[in-house]
């Protein structure tokens, strides 16, 4: 069973950027493993909430604009 596992900062996708997500990575597996990947795929999107990852050595919490909207 193809599985994908993607982390977000929480709140910076809408729920349909993640059914686009979800999609667009089943179509990827598809073109990999034939069509008869497509029931067996998994996509799961984690939302990491503020504060609980870093970058560059600090600890990164997601600008406003950059959150999703509606």
């Amino acid at each position: 069973m193809p599985f994908a596992n993607i982390k977000v900062p929480q709140a910076a996708l809408s729920t349909a950027q993640k059914e686009e997500i979800v999609h667009r990575v089943t179509a990827m597996f598809v073109d990999y493993f034939s069509e008869a990947a497509r029931p067996h795929t998994m996509v799961l999107i984690e939302e990491v909430p503020d504060g609980g990852y870093g970058r560059a050595d600090e600890v990164f919490v997601i600008p406003p604009a950059y959150r999703a909207k509606g």
